[in-house]
């Protein structure tokens, strides 16, 4: 046996406590787990949870509608208005934020990440997009999602 090829179990544990390590690290970064806050999110809206997508919003968020209203306007806009059942998404890459307001004279918010998300409706009246830019920050434990208000 040649003296390389002894370090190649070497080399090829060391290769897997690498790509261990790497995925440890993305799972576990904060634009990842804000990234997961807002598939979780969508995945609600898509299969029609709206009280469970609801919790997942940032408490200034729920300010603007009780969990009741937004159950009954999210279906009947989404759902009923645009004739689907259900819808597909896409979330674009993460953008960090410093300084973030959801509405003009809002408190800043710091280490908040945008996405831009994509649902895509086939309904009565055909095949179209809606992009919107989502907002989510962590509070305590938890990453929420807002939206923008600025006007």
């Amino acid at each position: 046996m040649k003296s390389s090829a002894k370090w190649v179990p070497i080399v090829g544990v060391l290769a897997v406590i690498l790509a261990v390590s790497i995925f440890i690290y993305v799972q576990t970064s904060p634009g990842h787990q804000a990234k997961e806050a807002v598939e979780a999110f969508y995945t609600f809206e898509q299969k029609g949870k709206f009280s469970d997508s609801w919790e997942l919003l940032h408490p200034l968020m729920k300010d603007k509608f009780s969990v009741g209203h937004y159950i009954q306007d999210r279906a009947h806009v989404f759902m009923n208005h645009f004739g689907v059942e259900t819808f597909t998404f896409t979330i674009g890459d993460s953008k960090k934020l410093k300084d973030w307001k959801m509405e003009k004279g809002a408190k800043p918010l710091q280490n908040v990440y945008a996405f831009t998300v994509i649902q895509t409706f086939k309904g009565k009246y055909g095949h179209f997009d809606l992009h919107q830019n989502v907002y989510v920050v962590k509070s305590k434990d938890n990453w929420q999602v807002m939206w923008d208000y600025k006007k």
